[in-house]
Parts: structure tokens; C-alpha cells; sequence
């Protein structure tokens, strides 16, 4: 069940509600009494996220942004 919170206490309290939704829960966000949008866990099993890139493996020492463009180009 999605639990009703307002806009102004996703705000205020966002690390908290990120938290929840680590956990597993879903909320819909209202404003002034109507939804405008639902928060909730991403599917694993979608299969929507994948890495593309892992950047740790260009940034282990610091890289400039022409170098990254030229790595990721050769991918």
C-alpha cells in the first residue's frame, strides 16, 4: 500500500523517505491535496538498468574531461 506525503515533507525530510524507499516502500507525493507524483524502488528485474560505463575505472588518479571523451570513445 502507497502511503500519501506532502510535497513540503518529501522536501524537509528527503533522506528519510529515501530510506524507506531503499526498504522497499512506495509513497505518493501530493500537492495541495492532489498527487503529482509516486516514489518508488526501482525494478531489478526490468532489466532497464545496466552499467554503460564504470567511470571508477578512469578516475582512480584524475583525468581530464578530453582524455575521458577519448576512452569512452574507444569502448
Amino acid at each position: 500500500m502507497n502511503k500519501l506525503i506532502g510535497l513540503k515533507e518529501l522536501r524537509k525530510n528527503a533522506d528519510v523517505y529515501i530510506s524507506e524507499v531503499e526498504k522497499g516502500k512506495s509513497f505518493i507525493v501530493v500537492k495541495r491535496s492532489k498527487p503529482v507524483f509516486k516514489i518508488t524502488p526501482p525494478d531489478e528485474d526490468d532489466g532497464a538498468w545496466e552499467t554503460v560505463v564504470n567511470f571508477t575505472d578512469f578516475y582512480k588518479d584524475g583525468i581530464s574531461a578530453k582524455q575521458l571523451l577519448k576512452r569512452i570513445g574507444s569502448l
